[in-house]
């Protein structure tokens, strides 16, 4: 029986729950078109079944923060997921603030070790500072949601280098999470 992802590309295309800014960027259009690239590739692999929050660029989830994100694991738990991926940008008023990290509910955990395996796989291919994976029970997403769950910082958005990385090259985010999805399910 195929592996159900469930990709959530954090944030809508407008408030509420629009995403961070920086160097003339928007969190969720980075977020949603790493996420496309993503599904492809767990598509293309029969081990997967994967679904996304936002199919198209304009889905709008909840018509507050707070129904943004229960709409958002509702879809998840619905569908029935094994596992829960979210994808968002990080931001800092400090600019050099750079590098991937990632958030799950507790530890230990296979949230938890997905997450590690994943911003390793990130990493590796982007060349971006593994920050490691951090606890974090009080996010909604991670606190609500039926299946493991992890929270994706995927770089700053606040950094050039970063954000160009991002834009630039977004397929290399999604390879690294694929890899490091791969690595974790032992299918590598």
């Amino acid at each position: 029986m195929a592996i159900k992802i469930f990709i959530d590309q954090g944030h809508n295309p407008n408030n509420p729950n629009a995403g961070a800014e920086g160097n003339g960027l928007r969190e969720q259009d980075i977020v949603f078109r790493i996420g496309i690239l993503l599904a492809e590739l767990f598509r293309e692999n029969p081990a997967f079944e994967v679904k996304l929050s936002r199919p198209t660029l304009d889905v709008q989830l909840g018509t507050s923060n707070t129904t943004s994100l229960r709409e958002r694991v509702r879809l998840a738990n619905e569908w029935g997921a094994d596992y829960f991926l979210s994808l968002h940008t990080n931001a800092s008023s400090v600019p050099s603030a750079t590098g991937v990290e990632a958030f799950a509910y507790s530890k230990p955990s296979d949230a938890f070790d997905l997450g590690a395996d994943i911003i390793n796989g990130i990493s590796e291919l982007t060349g971006l500072r593994n920050r490691g994976m951090k606890v974090r029970s009080g996010l909604y997403v991670l606190r609500k949601t039926s299946m493991p769950a992890v929270l994706i910082e995927l770089g700053f958005i606040t950094n050039p280098n970063d954000a160009r990385l991002m834009v630039d090259e977004p397929e290399l985010f999604a390879q690294g999470i694929y890899n490091g999805s791969l690595e974790f399910f032992g299918l590598s």
